[in-house]
């Protein structure tokens, strides 16, 4: 069995980034067998190990990365991404990032499938027709006109590949609990900022030891007292900086505090989740989605900069959603041309036929 199996089982601390080096090289090598990597897995989705092992395991994957090839950092730009795992909403991060995307403020969603919730971030996303960019260069294409991209896989570690295919046939979902809360720390991108809600599901001090860790780009969490990982206009949240600063937001403070998990709930049929997305998105699925979405957008303004006061942040999230321009935003998006099949290569011309000359 190896090290870092028995080191978590154990709960042995810190499990290094040696040990965790190992793992991966014989992960590559085929040198682990599904029952070890089951092991692994289930141990973390169970209880995240200590801050030093997790930072370990983390610095590890990013020792194996390629080389990215960017043109240099993104500045100005801000991802956004949740844990997941808390009470059950419609994709409220995806929406803010679209609102602060119209306010003026340049955006990279990262997110997933769905592991905990009906409908992922990438599953909306698929039904909408906006689809994610493949390569750094499409993410800076995608960014330059419309100033939001959703990056796709790529900017995953490719380990988190070989897990999934060792352990095949059994789906990832049962390992939904720590792939959602480690993956806001996964993505390789060079964006300035980052604001990460932290559900109930989450180990919060843990994480936000992480953050304070991370040194790529800030990282801001927000946690609130209904176990949500969302900033919610009815609910007294906490967003936690770099530095230890701690911002309270309580319910009335910025926007009126009235409304429950009611006025957020997500479509019960999935086909209708397009058509209800859009009508967030325009300011009319009701006050109180807009007061969350616009609540959240906020969020990405301070962080970036854009704005530095939370009440004008507010605000100009409010208008990107009341003018059309956040569904405009959106629509605009998925009309895109959408790359067609490469066309089949031409046959080669037959080589001339020479005539035989007879010789007397």
């Amino acid at each position: 069995m190896h090290e870092a199996l028995t080191g978590l089982l154990e709960q042995k601390a810190p499990i290094g980034r040696d040990t965790w080096g190992s793992w991966w090289d014989l992960l590559g090598d085929g040198g682990l067998d599904t029952a070890q990597v089951v092991g692994l897995l289930a141990s973390l989705t169970s209880r995240l190990p200590d801050h030093d092992t997790l930072r370990h395991l983390l610095d590890s994957l990013a020792e194996r990365r390629p080389p990215t090839t960017v043109t240099g950092p993104w500045e100005g730009t801000v991802n956004v991404v949740g844990t997941g795992g808390g009470p059950r909403t419609f994709n409220i991060s995806t929406a803010s990032a679209f609102v602060a995307a119209a306010a003026g403020v340049k955006v990279v969603k990262t997110g997933s499938r769905a592991y905990t919730s009906s409908l992922g971030s990438v599953d909306l996303l698929e039904r909408l027709g906006v689809r994610l960019t493949s390569s750094y260069a499409q993410t800076e294409d995608t960014l330059a006109a419309y100033g939001i991209a959703f990056a796709g896989p790529f900017v995953y570690p490719a380990q988190l590949t070989r897990l999934a295919r060792t352990v095949a046939p059994l789906s990832m979902k049962p390992f939904g609990r720590f792939l959602n809360a480690l993956g806001p720390f996964l993505a390789d991108l060079p964006v300035a900022a980052q604001i990460t809600g932290v559900s109930a599901a989450a180990p919060l001090d843990t994480l936000r030891q992480l953050a304070a860790s991370t040194l790529t780009r800030r990282i801001w969490l927000t946690a609130n007292d209904t176990g949500a990982d969302e900033l919610l206009p009815f609910a007294t949240n906490t967003v936690y900086g770099e530095r230890a600063m701690t911002r309270i937001i309580r319910p009335g403070e910025l926007a009126p505090g009235d409304g429950s998990f009611g006025d957020l709930r997500p479509v019960t049929d999935p086909a209708d989740a397009v058509s209800h997305f859009l009508s967030v998105l325009s300011g009319t699925a009701g006050a109180v989605a807009t007061r969350t979405v616009a609540l959240g957008a906020a969020a990405l303004l301070v962080a970036e900069g854009t704005r530095r006061d939370w009440p004008s942040a507010v605000a100009l999230a409010q208008g990107a959603i009341l003018s059309g321009a956040a569904r405009d935003l959106a629509e605009r998006m998925a009309a895109a041309p959408k790359p067609g099949p490469k066309p089949a290569p031409k046959p080669a011309a037959p080589a001339p036929r020479t005539r035989a000359v007879s010789r007397a």
